[in-house]
């Protein structure tokens, strides 16, 4: 299925996912995604998003990580389930390619499972320096929602 907004991948085959189990409830995570980025992500004050299907968003991660700028759009909100969108980075990120990354969040008894799938990479290279990334960036999300 192509949704609207979404780019091809078809041309770009390298993906990762990676699941995590994460104490906050999904209502909380997929808050921390779509509306309170800048608390565990983004540079607070260094954020523009609306959470709507098709809006567009731009940030510069947390500056202790390098200041690297990013854009997207959201493809698909299903709210407390799932967040699937695009993600767009310079060098050394996705190298300019639009990847799309999906978010799902499934309620556990201790918590949530969140599964991140991370797709459209044009190069290994890319992918796995997204895959081993994203740990660490979770990490942190998962502590911030503890506090």
């Amino acid at each position: 299925m192509h949704e609207p907004f979404a780019p091809d991948l078809s041309s770009r085959p390298f993906s990762m996912t990676l699941e995590r189990p994460m104490k906050a409830p999904a209502s909380s995570i997929y808050d921390a995604w779509t509306r309170s980025f800048d608390t565990w992500f983004a540079q607070p004050g260094e954020l523009i998003m609306e959470p709507e299907e098709g809006s567009l968003f731009f940030f510069y991660n947390r500056h202790d990580w390098g200041r690297h700028a990013h854009y997207g759009r959201f493809l698909e909100l299903a709210e407390n389930e799932r967040v699937k969108l695009t993600w767009l980075t310079g060098a050394p990120g996705t190298y300019g390619d639009e990847t799309v990354i999906e978010v799902e969040l499934k309620p556990q008894a201790d918590g949530t499972l969140l599964r991140l799938t991370h797709s459209g990479f044009s190069t290994e290279e890319a992918c796995k320096g997204h895959e081993d990334n994203w740990p660490a960036a979770l990490e942190t999300l998962d502590e911030a929602l503890r506090n």
